[in-house]
C-alpha cells in the first residue's frame, strides 16, 4: 500500500492554528520547557472548567493517562478487568502490564462501542474495573454502566480518547466516571503530535494521582509551596509532558469551537451525501444513539461483507482518497491467544471486517473530496497528463 503522502485526499491532515510556534516560543522565554509549567496549567484547568472535571494531570499520551488508571486502581495479578474488543490496545495493555486478566465484552450489534447489556454477565468475584470506550466520540450508555459499577462495587474507567467535547444527554464524555483519559494525538479533533490528559472524578483519588504522575514524588506539592522539600512516596512514572506540548497544545484549545464547527459541517456532509455519491456500494451509515451527541470525530461506513469493504477502500484508493480499516479485535490478536481461550464476540468480528473510515480533516475541501469520489478529479488529472 502507498505511503499516505501519495494520496491527493489524506485520511488526516493535522490542524494547526497558526499560533503552536509561538505559544513554544514564550514557553521558552518563560524558562520553565519541562513538565507542570505554565501551559501545562492553562490546558488542566480548561478540561476542568469547560466539561466539570474534579482534577486533570497533562500526559505524554493517552496510554499514559491508562496506565496511570491502572496504578491509580491498585491492579494487580488475580485481578479481572472488563474491556471491549474493539478498542485500540492501550484501553486493556494498561491492565494487562500490572497482571490483569483481560475480559473482553462484545460491540453492541448497531455500534462499535461496547454492549451494556454484555457487561453484567462478564463481571466476577476478581472484576476490579470496567473500561468503555466512546469510540468515534459516540458516548457509552453511562447510565447503565454506572449502575452496573455501583452494585458490583466497580470502578469505571472511561477511553474517551476520541470524545472530547461529547456529551452523554447533558454530561460531558470523561467526566462520568471515575476515571477518564483523553488523547491529543495528531489524528484527534484537537492535538499536539503525541499527548493526553488524565480525568479525576472521584476525589480520593487526586492526591495519590499527582505523587504517581511525578514519578512517585510529592515533587508537585512542592511547586505550590505545600512542603520544603520532595521525596520518594510511591509507585509512578515520568508520566508528565513537556510544557512545550502543552503550549502547542493551548494554542488548538483556544480554537475547539471553530474546529468542531468544521468537523460536523464535513460529517454532515458525508451524511447526506455519501450514499448519492456511491450509489454501487451497500453500506450502512453511523448510528447516533438519542442520547448521545456527536464530536465529529470520526465518519465510517459498514459494508454489508468484508469484500464489500475491500472493494469500497480500492476504488477510494484509485481515486486518490486514503480510505482505511480500523481495529483488529483484540481476542484475537496474538497475545491474548496465547494466554486465553477465545471468546466468541460476533459484532467485534463483524466490525473489524467491515467498518471503513473516511477522510476527515478541518483543511479538507468538500467540492474536490465530491469530485475525487465521482472519480472525474483523477480522470481531469489524466487527461490534462494526456493532452500535455
Amino acid at each position: 500500500m502507498p505511503s499516505a503522502s501519495h494520496f491527493e485526499i489524506p485520511f488526516n491532515k493535522p490542524y494547526l492554528s497558526g499560533m503552536e510556534v509561538e505559544y513554544m516560543r514564550l514557553g521558552v522565554s518563560h524558562g520553565h520547557i519541562s513538565g507542570n509549567g505554565r501551559y501545562t496549567k492553562l490546558c488542566q484547568n480548561f478540561f476542568e472548567e469547560r466539561w466539570g472535571i474534579k482534577k486533570c494531570l497533562f500526559t505524554t499520551s493517552c496510554t499514559d493517562a491508562l496506565e496511570m488508571c491502572a496504578l491509580l486502581l491498585r491492579i494487580e495479578p488475580g485481578d479481572e478487568v472488563i474491556v471491549p474488543s474493539y478498542t485500540f490496545v492501550s484501553s486493556a495493555l494498561a491492565f494487562a502490564r500490572q497482571g490483569a486478566k483481560i475480559v473482553f465484552a462484545d460491540s453492541r450489534k448497531d455500534h462499535p462501542g461496547i454492549d451494556e447489556s454484555s457487561i453484567e454477565a462478564l463481571v466476577s468475584p476478581k472484576t476490579k474495573a470496567i473500561v468503555v470506550v466512546h469510540y468515534a466520540g459516540i458516548a457509552c450508555e453511562m447510565d447503565v454502566v454506572m449502575d452496573i459499577a455501583q452494585r458490583h462495587k466497580l470502578y469505571v474507567v472511561e477511553d474517551a480518547a476520541q470524545a472530547i467535547d461529547s456529551y452523554y444527554k447533558d454530561r460531558p464524555l470523561g467526566s462520568i466516571g471515575h476515571l477518564a483519559c483523553f488523547s491529543f494525538h495528531e489524528t484527534k479533533n484537537i492535538q499536539c503530535g503525541e499527548g493526553g490528559m488524565l480525568a479525576i472524578n472521584d476525589p480520593s483519588f487526586i492526591e495519590r494521582a499527582e505523587v504517581v504522575w511525578e514519578k512517585g514524588t510529592n515533587r508537585a506539592q512542592l511547586f505550590r509551596g505545600e512542603v520544603n522539600k520532595y521525596q520518594w512516596m510511591d509507585t509512578g512514572s515520568s508520566f508528565l509532558a513537556s510544557d512545550m506540548l502543552a503550549a502547542f497544545l493551548w494554542a488548538q484549545l483556544e480554537n475547539l469551537q471553530d474546529i468542531q464547527n468544521r468537523r460536523k459541517e464535513i460529517w454532515d456532509w458525508y451524511e447526506q451525501n455519501i450514499k448519492s455519491l456511491l450509489p454501487e456500494f451497500e453500506f450502512d451509515l453511523p448510528k447516533i444513539p438519542e442520547y448521545a451527541s456527536n464530536n465529529a470525530h470520526m465518519f465510517y461506513l459498514v459494508c454489508k461483507t468484508p469484500a464489500e469493504r475491500d472493494r469500497l477502500i480500492a476504488y477510494l484508493k484509485s481515486n486518490g482518497i486514503h480510505a482505511i480499516f480500523h481495529y483488529l479485535s483484540l481476542h484475537r490478536s496474538a497475545y491474548y491467544k496465547e494466554r486465553y481461550p477465545i471468546p466468541s464476540l460476533p459484532n467485534s468480528e463483524a466490525f473489524e471486517e467491515r467498518l471503513v473510515r473516511l477522510p476527515i480533516f478541518y483543511q479538507l475541501n468538500l467540492a474536490n473530496l465530491e469530485k475525487h469520489i465521482r472519480g472525474t478529479a483523477a480522470s481531469n488529472s489524466r487527461s490534462t497528463r494526456s493532452a500535455s
